[in-house]
């Protein structure tokens, strides 16, 4: 269950250890144990790393030990990076000094049979004699950005964010950070599971619970081993913060896939399904779906309907974005009277009001971003807004220049402009608590207004139909939530 604090986390020392005791880098560039200090050095890590070798003295700057007795103290994790065959003395030789936690990247057991079952039963009762938990064997490691620690070996592109992620597959962890970073999200906190010979996804799941800077969790599944303790775990936190699954093992060909990675039997998606519901579990049917949901579930106020208004400036994405939303279970309702009051004197005769609201243009620019979202959020019938963004830094130059100011001054003037208008719809957002997606077909490194905008908060996607759904996970999860609380 979700433990009092994360501090009470029997885990909490794997994602947040003061040292490190690492077995498995050496002078020799080219090993993998010797990219992953790379990766722990390069984000900062401020904590005490003491390398482990039998020859090497010295690891990249740092001290070496020959062995894990001629540590100076005891660490609180041993990152383990070394051939099959010593993983289990390694681990019975740190259970002697002391050391309680473990991240096992070793491959080579339960995930090829055979004699690698055998080993990670010598691995399990290892543990257990010492009271060791350890991540893996046969994962990547772990990500904590709060903490600087990135115990992987891939660099992490990403900033900090607030998604939580528990995954069976490294590569969620690893090779993701640059598709969220193009989004301007992170993680939080990144659990690369494996095997599961010890710490399981119902234990990360407990832990991202209990995390400060997680507000939602994010699951790459093969399949859950400890089911009822998942739906309980689930259970207690979906009222306080959402949780989002990819499952693989649904079909034939994704169970066989499953089974060859990490050794996991899987079940047919309708099991799953059910599992899920009955946890209060969202289901992403794709990656992408997987990071959007938790992009502006994590990003938004609850929502208290499935009314959505369209604002644009375009008949194309604006009626995209009605399709969408009514093909995702979303309702566009008609602007009431005194919303198409306010709305007159601010928008030209060739704006339709209906819903999609299409402005064409407005007659004051900044009207786009503030005045117009304040009066469409404010409709009695609104429960969120899902706005299209277009202007770019060069078109707000082009109309600077229209109007007189010189080509040196434009540059700085657009960029005021544009921070001004995403300050006023991030205000707006605090303002009114209902949720604001953007959509825009411009991404961050094109537009300094979209950059602007996800760095304030608010988030917005890459088309209309993905922040339609996005929305619709925002109404789901409310439902989800409400289910669960009133039992």
């Amino acid at each position: 269950m979700i433990p009092s604090s994360i501090e009470n986390s029997e885990i909490y020392p794997i994602a947040n250890p003061g040292s490190i005791a690492f077995f498995g880098a050496s002078n020799n560039l080219a090993a993998m144990g010797t990219t992953v200090l790379g990766c722990i050095c390069a984000m900062g890590y401020a904590g005490k790393i003491y390398p482990v070798h039998p020859k090497d003295r010295e690891i990249k700057g740092f001290q070496a030990f020959q062995r894990v007795s001629d540590l100076p103290e005891i660490p609180d994790l041993a990152y383990i990076v070394l051939p099959t065959p010593v993983v289990v003395e390694t681990l019975e030789a740190c259970g002697q000094l002391g050391i309680r936690h473990a991240v096992i990247v070793s491959a080579g057991f339960n995930e090829v049979g055979g004699q690698g079952k055998q080993l990670q039963s010598e691995l399990t009762a290892v543990a257990e004699k010492y009271g060791i938990r350890f991540l893996g064997p046969n994962c990547i490691g772990v990500i904590n950005t709060h903490l600087n620690l990135n115990a992987t070996f891939l660099p992490y592109e990403a900033g900090r964010g607030y998604i939580g992620m528990a995954s069976q597959s490294g590569s969620f962890i690893t090779q993701m950070s640059p598709h969220m970073s193009r989004l301007g999200m992170g993680f939080s906190t990144g659990f690369s599971i494996g095997n599961e010979a010890n710490v399981d996804i119902v234990d990360c799941m407990a832990y991202l619970g209990a995390c400060p800077n997680t507000r939602v969790i994010a699951l790459y599944i093969e399949s859950i081993r400890r089911g009822r303790a998942f739906i309980d775990t689930a259970r207690a936190i979906v009222p306080k913060k959402p949780i989002v699954a990819f499952y693989v093992g649904g079909s034939d060909e994704g169970r066989r896939a499953g089974f060859s990675h990490t050794g996991a039997l899987a079940g047919p998606d309708p099991l799953y399904n059910g599992v899920f519901r009955q946890s209060g579990v969202i289901r992403a049917s794709s990656i992408e779906e997987l990071f959007d949901f938790c992009y502006v579930l994590g990003a938004s106020p609850p929502i208290q309907g499935n009314r959505v208004i369209v604002q644009t400036h375009s008949g194309g994405p604006g009626a995209a974005a009605a399709d969408a939303c009514g093909r995702n279970g979303l309702h566009l309702p008609a602007l009431t009277a005194a919303t198409l009051e306010r709305l007159k004197p601010h928008v030209p005769h060739t704006a339709s009001v209906a819903n999609p609201v299409d402005l064409t243009f407005t007659k004051t620019p900044l009207d786009f971003f503030q005045t117009i979202p304040q009066i469409l959020t404010a409709d009695e019938n609104a429960d969120a807004l899902l706005i299209y963004f277009l202007a770019t830094s060069r078109m707000i130059q082009v109309v600077l220049e229209a109007l007189g100011v010189s080509d040196d001054m434009s540059g700085d003037k657009a960029e005021e402009i544009i921070i001004q208008q995403a300050d006023a719809i991030a205000a707006l957002g605090e303002q009114i608590k209902k949720p604001i997606v953007g959509f825009s077909f411009l991404a961050r490194k094109e537009s300094s207004l979209i950059r602007a905008l996800q760095d304030r908060g608010i988030p917005v996607l890459p088309s209309p139909e993905r922040g339609a759904r996005a929305l619709a996970a925002l109404v789901k999860y409310k439902n989800l939530r409400e289910k669960l609380t009133q039992g």
